[in-house]
């Protein structure tokens, strides 16, 4: 009976040994000297948990599928070229990291959405530090979870935007992490379909063909600090709900059709802290319901907030509006939303009693708004005398802006809203 024991014993000290004995090997991919010249040979080499470094140069490589958990790490920023050939990456497996390397050249094709790197069904994936040129899509998460996609430069060079595809592209993925990348020349800098519990944070996402973030079919995500300039248009969130926006500036988003921040369908949300400046419509608002507006800054925008009669019990509040063309605009002939405590740089009223609220409640819709919101050619009467009169008429006397759309309490002064940590 000792014996037996003492084998056991033995056999449970072996396994431990061997379990903990194995230790990750490194491979070395390198354009110089003997040994492996190709990442597509590396990785046939490799057992789970192994790194592989591959060193400067250029590899001419395209169809790269990851079977086995891996670490890849470039040095000196090697390429990997796919020649406009194909998709070069593709991830089956979980708990895989990439860093370091110059991804480029994937090609285009009317079929396929093909990427820098695509992950299908895995999840733990770390895509980081990369540089992705003239890739159709950079990043395609394809049902995959708890990724990470951070301080990767993408940059797209597309002949037009039937021939684009989206710097990061999420599909149908849950608590995935995307922040701190620089994104440009896509046609979405990001595109989230069916993907929740997610955040998007301190990205810059400039000069897209048409959205600089785009949100469809999400909920439970939050995008936090990012900036978005001078796209198509500059944020697209739809038939979502429980959205948070946080602390994010929209700015130079100019075009017929473009807007800083684009909302439709969407509940039970929170735009907060944000800056919008100088877009053609900082926000224009379709079927929303629940939103919560607070501590924005509204500075030098075509439109405001444009606010369409399909919106409801909606809070537009403690806000500032300084130098837009319109503040509010709407089509509606009631209004279902609550406006309070927003600082209206037009506001002339008076404060007697010095609270700092306004005696006198404020009308932010203008006549004029309200009919080049139903006769756009009516714009070239904007600057006129007759406009003007109409205005001040309808403030004394409404009778064309819904009654009930008013701030029955404007700031005296700007305020102060600068996100709490932010140092500014």
């Amino acid at each position: 009976m000792v014996k037996i024991i003492k084998a056991a014993f033995l056999i449970a000290v072996l396994f431990i040994a061997c379990s903990f004995n194995i230790e990750a090997k490194q491979i070395i991919v390198s354009k110089s000297g003997a040994g492996i010249s190709s990442v597509k040979t590396a990785l046939t080499k490799i057992a789970g948990g192994d790194t592989i470094i591959i060193s400067a140069g250029i590899y001419k490589e395209h169809g790269i599928k990851i079977h086995t958990p891996v670490t890849i790490i470039g040095k000196n920023f090697p390429v990997i070229d796919g020649e406009s050939l194909g998709q070069i990456f593709t991830i089956d497996t979980s708990n895989v990291s990439i860093s370091g390397l110059i991804i480029q050249n994937t090609g285009f094709s009317s079929m396929d959405d093909l990427a820098g790197i695509r992950t299908q069904q895995v999840s733990h994936i770390t895509i980081s530090g990369n540089k992705f040129l003239n890739c159709c899509y950079a990043v395609f998460i394809a049902a995959s979870d708890y990724c990470t996609i951070q301080n990767n430069f993408i940059k797209g060079n597309p002949a037009n935007q039937q021939m684009a595809g989206n710097g990061i592209h999420g599909w149908q993925s849950i608590n995935c992490e995307i922040n701190h990348n620089e994104i440009t020349g896509q046609r979405d800098g990001i595109y989230f379909e069916f993907v929740q519990g997610s955040t998007i944070s301190n990205n810059h996402s400039y000069e897209n063909m048409r959205y600089g973030l785009h949100f469809m079919f999400n909920d439970n995500n939050r995008f936090v600090q990012n900036l978005f300039e001078n796209n198509g248009s500059g944020v697209a969130v739809m038939f979502s709900k429980n959205i948070t926006m946080l602390n994010n500036t929209y700015r130079d988003n100019w075009g017929a059709s473009a807007y800083g921040l684009l909302l439709k369908e969407i509940n039970d949300s929170y735009v907060l802290y944000n800056h919008f400046e100088k877009n053609t419509a900082a926000v224009y608002m379709e079927g929303c319901n629940r939103i919560v507006f607070s501590r924005n800054d509204f500075i030098q925008n075509g439109w405001a907030i444009r606010v369409q009669a399909s919106c409801m019990n909606n809070t537009i509040a403690f806000n500032n509006f300084l130098g837009n063309t319109f503040d509010i605009a709407t089509n509606g002939s009631l209004s279902l939303n609550v406006y309070s405590g927003n600082y209206w740089e037009q506001y002339d009223g008076y404060d007697l009693n010095k609270n700092g609220i306004g005696d006198v409640p404020f009308r932010p819709v203008s006549v004029f708004s309200m009919f080049s919101e139903n006769m756009p050619e009516s714009m070239v009467m904007m600057r006129s005398f007759c406009v003007t009169l109409l205005d001040k008429i309808e403030k004394v006397i409404p009778g064309v802006i819904p009654e009930d759309l008013i701030d029955n309490s404007p700031m005296m002064k700007k305020i102060n809203n600068a996100y709490p940590g932010s140092g500014t």
